[in-house]
């Protein structure tokens, strides 16, 4: 699945275009490599995602196609979160 229909379908970032806006800006790492909106996701890849002063790393857990809002944390799990210190 590409990455920006993961992150819409996980609720990660609320709409596709705004996800896809981020990967292109460079914010999203995939397995610690920069990932673009096309780029595939599979279960246990790792995503590290920066939000303006945030750095959510998430697990994927698995990929489904239609999600309900109550599944949607089900598709992944956070590994650690952590803030960006402004000099």
């Amino acid at each position: 699945m590409r990455l920006d229909k993961f992150l819409k379908n996980a609720r990660l970032i609320k709409r596709r275009p705004l996800a896809k806006q981020i990967a292109d800006q460079g914010r999203i790492k995939l397995n610690g490599n920069v990932a673009k909106a096309a780029t595939t996701v599979s279960p246990n890849d790792e995503l590290e995602i920066q939000y303006g002063q945030r750095i959510v790393t998430v697990k994927v857990l698995e990929i489904k196609e239609h999600v309900t809002k109550e599944a949607a944390t089900d598709l992944y799990q956070i590994v650690k979160e952590e803030k960006i210190n402004q000099a």
